[in-house]
C-alpha cells in the first residue's frame, strides 16, 4: 500500500512540475523566433565592462542557422550567415534618433547616414569614413556606436556621385577606384563643414576612418583647418610636404601585420613632429589590416579592437567634449 501510495505521489509531483515549466519550453523558442518584443529577451542592455551594445537577434539567428551553418561547405551560406543584420548598436536603438540626410558637396548631394541621441542637447560632431566597400551596414553600425558615446555622428557615402554604395561589396571596392580623389576629399571637408553649423552641433567636429577611410581621415586633417580631431585607423599616409598644414589633435592606429601601410610610419611621425602637430600613434602588434571590422572574421582580432576603440572613445571626449 505504501508503494502504491508514494508512486501516486510521485506521479502527481512529476504532473505538478510539467505544468509548471512546460509552458516556459514553449514560449522562449516562439519567442526567440518570432522575436515578439518581450523585454526580457529582446530589450537591448549594455553588456560589459565596455559598454557594448548586443542586439539579440544575432541569438535568434544563431539558433535558427547554428547547425546547418556548422556543418556547411556552401561559402555562400557561410557570407549570408556572416553577414547577417548582427549590430552592436542596434538601428532601431531606443535611446537613438537616425535618419538618411543629404549635405551639398563638392560634387552635389552627399547621402549620409545621420544618428545621435534622442534629446535637444547640442553635441559634438564626428564623421565616421567607410572602407574600400562603401556605406555598408557594418559602418552604419559604428556611426550608431558612436553616437550612443554622447556625438551626431555621420557616415558619409563616398559612392553618392556614382549612384551610392551597391549591395555588392566587390562592385563597391571597383566603384571607389573610379573616384576623384580631389573632389571625394573636398566632399568629406564638406561633412566637416556640415556638422560645425549643425543646429544641435556644438561646433567641434571630429573624424574617424577605416582602411580607405582612413586614408581619407588624414586627408580630412589635411584639408580642414576646422577639424578638430581624427583617428585613422591604418589608413594611408599623406603627402609630407602637406603635414604642416594639420592642426587637428592625432590618434593614429596601426596594425602590427600590415608591412604596406606601415612603410610609410617612419617618415609621417617625423613630418608631424617637425611640423609640431598634436599626435599620438599606437601600434597593435599581431593584429593584420582592418582589424576592427567585427563583419570579416579573417582579419577581426577582437582584443585590439576593443582596445583601440576604447582610445578612441577617451581620445574624443578629451578633444571634442572640453
Amino acid at each position: 500500500t505504501y508503494s502504491v501510495k508514494k508512486r501516486i505521489l510521485d506521479l502527481l509531483a512529476a504532473s505538478i512540475l510539467l505544468i509548471i515549466f512546460l509552458p516556459f519550453w514553449i514560449i522562449v523558442p516562439l519567442l526567440i523566433v518570432f522575436d515578439s518584443g518581450w523585454p526580457i529577451f529582446f530589450s537591448h542592455r549594455r553588456v560589459g565592462k565596455n559598454g557594448k551594445e548586443f542586439d539579440l537577434f544575432k541569438f535568434r539567428s544563431m539558433v535558427q542557422n547554428a547547425d546547418e551553418i556548422l556543418h556547411s561547405k556552401n561559402h555562400e551560406l557561410l557570407d549570408k550567415f556572416k553577414n547577417n543584420d548582427w549590430k552592436i548598436a542596434a538601428k532601431d536603438d531606443p535611446r537613438l534618433h537616425t535618419e538618411y540626410i543629404k549635405y551639398p558637396g563638392e560634387t552635389g548631394e552627399i547621402r549620409a547616414s545621420l544618428a545621435r541621441p534622442k534629446g535637444d542637447e547640442k553635441l559634438p560632431g564626428v564623421i565616421v569614413i567607410h572602407e574600400n566597400r562603401g556605406l555598408n551596414p557594418h559602418l552604419e553600425d559604428v556611426a550608431r556606436r558612436v553616437a550612443l558615446e554622447g556625438f551626431l555622428a555621420i557616415a558619409p557615402d563616398a559612392l553618392s556621385p556614382l549612384g551610392g554604395t551597391p549591395g555588392d561589396a566587390d562592385e563597391a571596392r571597383n566603384m571607389i577606384g573610379k573616384l576623384d580623389n580631389e573632389k571625394t576629399t573636398k566632399n568629406f571637408v564638406a561633412a566637416v563643414k556640415y556638422l560645425k553649423t549643425h543646429p544641435q552641433s556644438t561646433g567641434k567636429v571630429g573624424v574617424m576612418g577605416f582602411c580607405w577611410g582612413g586614408g581619407m581621415s588624414n586627408q580630412v586633417a589635411v584639408n580642414s583647418p576646422d577639424l578638430n580631431a581624427a583617428v585613422p585607423f591604418y589608413g594611408r599616409q599623406p603627402n609630407l610636404e602637406d603635414v604642416p598644414k594639420i592642426k587637428a589633435t592625432l590618434l593614429i592606429h596601426y596594425a602590427g601585420m600590415d608591412e604596406r601601410i606601415n612603410e610609410g610610419i617612419p617618415a609621417y611621425e617625423a613630418a608631424l613632429k617637425a611640423a609640431s602637430v598634436d599626435y599620438k600613434i599606437y601600434m597593435y602588434e599581431g593584429a593584420a589590416h582592418a582589424f576592427f571590422n567585427d563583419t570579416n572574421p579573417d582579419r577581426y582580432n577582437k582584443e585590439a579592437a576593443q582596445l583601440a576603440w576604447e582610445r578612441t572613445i577617451t581620445f574624443l571626449k578629451e578633444k571634442l567634449k572640453t
